[in-house]
């Protein structure tokens, strides 16, 4: 049964990639189990720990397992590859990868590390979407509640190699994937899409990194309502962060951490919330 449905959630979604973004259709939400309009979040993406007292919401790497007891959010790398991941890219899916005008792959500016994905034709959307179509499996049968992908705004990076219109078909594109398998599909970042992004690729929720100090938090909350995480950074926040809790302009589910998401046995390990 299981594989039966995620055959024809496969076969819906390709055919969003095959031509480019509109408006979504979404999945009726009693499917899934969209994320919390209150709680304490962390971001665990540098390792799992056991979650600080009072935490109610847990993200965590594809790779890893849900945190017991609370909504779940699984990360998947939906426009670039992971550092693990690229061999297996270049070797399998080399077509699918930006390359530069040497013919070399394309690497994110601010993550040498990372090659952007090439989202410019329909082909190559289907390809991505096949490949990531397992990882949003694998985060459904570990038991998250959600799933968010990361680095949709990949085209803001690409010298004009890529374009938005190619990000939000295959954005439109994932999120049926993951409402097919029972979760709620996060948003990350792009705060210039405001609520018409939301519209065209049907996600359910943002995870926002350092809304508050680049003053976009309410691009976020336009569109999403509560339904706003925002990840501040300790080596960029300037205000103390009591200040930070006591402004209005921040989402109501606020964090910071360290810029590298370390576990608490670092000492560089930094959670604090509002």
């Amino acid at each position: 049964m299981r594989a039966r449905t995620l055959l024809m959630t496969v076969a819906t979604a390709l055919v969003a990639v095959l031509g480019t973004a509109s408006c979504a259709t979404a999945t009726p939400a009693s499917s899934y189990r969209n994320l919390p309009t209150s709680g304490i979040p962390d971001y665990q993406l540098g390792g799992s720990y056991a979650p600080p007292s009072g935490v109610t919401l847990v993200e965590r790497d594809s790779t890893e397992r849900p945190a017991e007891g609370k909504y779940s959010i699984c990360y998947v790398n939906g426009f670039q590859t992971q550092p693990g991941d690229a061999a297996m890219w270049k070797r399998d899916h080399p077509t699918a990868i930006l390359r530069d005008g040497r013919g070399r792959p394309f690497s994110d500016p601010g993550w040498p590390d990372e090659t952007l994905l090439d989202t410019t034709t329909a082909a190559k959307r289907a390809t991505i979407l096949k490949v990531l179509t397992k990882s949003v499996a694998r985060c459904a049968d570990r038991g998250f509640d959600a799933v968010e992908f990361d680095n949709l705004d990949s085209w803001t990076r690409s010298k004009g190699k890529l374009t938005r219109s190619g990000n939000l078909a295959l954005a439109a594109a994932l999120v049926r994937v993951g409402h097919g398998e029972g979760l709620a599909v996060g948003q990350k970042n792009t705060p210039q899409l405001g609520p018409s992004g939301r519209k065209q690729t049907g996600f359910d929720f943002v995870v926002a990194e350092e809304c508050f100090v680049y003053q976009e938090c309410g691009a976020y909350t336009k569109a999403y309502g509560k339904r706003v995480i925002d990840v501040e950074y300790s080596d960029n926040t300037e205000r103390p962060w009591a200040t930070v809790c006591a402004s209005s302009k921040r989402p109501a589910m606020t964090i910071l951490r360290d810029r590298d998401l370390v576990t608490p046995s670092s000492p560089e390990y930094v959670f604090e919330h509002c």
